[in-house]
């Protein structure tokens, strides 16, 4: 009886174990099938994990509030007499696709607040560049761009009172920087807060379209590019200048050019000369034409594929006030450079010129742009803006050699002591070197050693081909002349170069 008790006993604890886990395969036969992972909450979603290697931790830099667009330390302290100090107040971009930076103010009435402050803006910026520069021009006797228009010489910057250029030469950066004793600060847009691109009278005395309500140009035509430039073809280097005095647009590119270009490049030309609507300039109610307007064109601001020193604001910084001017840049050479735009580097000039129609020209902001409307070009139409933009030369230059070095038969001893300079105690060759005086790098000269603005960071090098042709210098315009610039690269660099130096480091750039 005792074994038969044990045998059921084992058959019951068998069932009760066999029992459940019966049920719980039938429960699981007959249950609704599981929902398999959310892809897109397993993408967005980190695992947990230990917080032991060194890189993990957070450091006060991490955690600080310095990433908010209010700590941002503007471009130029000339911003704190500008309106609303150069900022964006009320709306942006990202929080109103359609930019009431004032909410819900009409046309009419942002037009009559920005006429009603022009005075005082542009009074505000006159007054600056006064406080920073001689802006009375001296001009040269002899030297002369390509079709007749003598250059300005320098230097015009105004030192502060008991400081010559040899004692700030023999500062170092900090002490220069502590005593606000830099010469060459950031050049501040006239009104920031707008921005945007502007152009110089002379060239809205022939394009009215070009005018604006809000902001006028605010350098003096003896420091500008003459208008208008001489034009260059590489492919017909023998017919010099071919510009004839006219500057290109969509009702002369034909008559001009037909002759001269091919088919394909012809038709890059009408593209370049075709209004498109621009950041100010279109037919919606932020423009800062008085009138709606088609546009602007790519040789509007490259005025026969050179530049009349038209500025704007460099498209790639963010919040407002941080972004620096931007002074245009001349189209000559184009066929040798290999980055374009100053901060973004694009390697190539089909990617710039599409990236930039459909930008609105120069903003960085596609959102803007498909309401102002948007121009989004095929890429065989690229391709043939490009094959244009790739035949614009340099100005001829006589004295120099197929390899870009001076001929000396033809160089005076001045010039010929400016190249030794060039090339050895003044550094200019490490970034500028021959044939064609760039070497498509970027470089960051750190200029916030000097002065109590953040540094731009790493700017493009330009060419200095044909560099008497194209002020004022620098990519913000600050350096007038090039004895201006000269002075700048002293400081910046250390060079220590004597006045005799300099006089010569001139008269080399000025035959290039």
């Amino acid at each position: 009886m005792r074994k038969e008790a044990t045998i059921v006993s084992s058959l019951f604890l068998a069932a009760a174990l066999i029992l459940p886990a019966a049920n719980s395969w039938t429960a699981e036969r007959h249950a609704p099938p599981k929902a398999p992972p959310d892809a897109v909450m397993e993408a967005q979603t980190p695992r947990e994990v230990p917080q032991n290697r060194p890189e993990q931790q957070k450091g006060s830099h991490d955690q600080s509030d310095i990433f908010h667009a209010t700590k941002a330390d503007p471009s130029s302290t000339a911003f704190k007499n500008q309106p609303d100090e150069g900022k964006i107040l009320g709306f942006d971009f990202y929080r109103d696709p359609l930019d009431a930076k004032k909410p819900m103010m009409t046309f009419q009435e942002v037009y009559q607040k920005d006429v009603a402050e022009k005075p005082k803006v542009m009074e505000t910026q006159r007054r600056l560049l006064e406080s920073r520069y001689d802006l009375r021009p001296r001009l040269s006797p002899d030297v002369k761009m390509s079709r007749g228009k003598p250059i300005a010489v320098g230097p015009t910057a105004r030192l502060a009172q008991g400081t010559s250029w040899e004692r700030l030469a023999a500062m170092p950066p900090g002490e220069i920087r502590s005593k606000n004793l830099f010469p060459y600060p950031p050049l501040p847009h006239p009104k920031q807060v707008n921005g945007g691109q502007v152009f110089p009278q002379m060239q809205i005395d022939m394009f009215p379209r070009l005018q604006r309500f809000d902001v006028d140009f605010d350098l003096p035509d003896a420091f500008l590019p003459e208008f208008p430039p001489a034009i260059f073809l590489q492919n017909r280097p023998e017919l010099g200048d071919v510009s004839r005095g006219e500057v290109v647009s969509i009702n002369n590119y034909y008559r001009l050019f037909k002759d001269l270009l091919t088919p394909v490049q012809l038709d890059g030309l009408r593209m370049l000369v075709t209004p498109f609507p621009q950041e100010e300039f279109n037919p919606t109610d932020d423009r800062k034409s008085p009138q709606p307007s088609l546009g602007v064109a790519c040789l509007d601001c490259h005025v026969n594929g050179h530049t009349t020193a038209q500025f704007h604001l460099s498209p790639d910084i963010r919040p407002q006030e941080r972004r620096f001017r931007l002074d245009t840049v001349s189209l000559r050479g184009l066929f040798n450079q290999q980055i374009h735009g100053s901060k973004r580097s694009l390697r190539s000039v089909e990617d710039f010129s599409e990236f930039e129609q459909r930008t609105a020209y120069f903003n960085g902001d596609e959102i803007h742009a498909a309401k102002k409307g948007m121009n989004v070009i095929s890429r065989v139409q690229v391709a043939h803006m490009a094959q244009m933009q790739n035949m614009l030369d340099f100005p001829p230059a006589p004295k120099l050699d197929p390899s870009g070095r001076l001929d000396r038969r033809l160089a005076t001893q001045q010039e010929i002591a400016g190249e030794e300079i060039f090339n050895g105690k003044g550094r200019c060759a490490s970034c500028h070197p021959a044939p064609f005086y760039l070497d498509h790098m970027m470089h960051d000269l750190q200029l916030e050693r000097f002065t109590t603005e953040p540094g731009d960071g790493p700017i493009k090098t330009f060419t200095l081909r044909g560099i008497k042709e194209s002020p004022p210098y620098m990519h913000d315009g600050r350096c007038f002349t090039l004895e201006d610039t000269v002075k700048f690269f002293d400081l910046v660099l250390g060079l220590r170069l004597n006045q005799q130096e300099q006089d010569n480091l001139v008269a080399f750039l000025r035959v290039l």
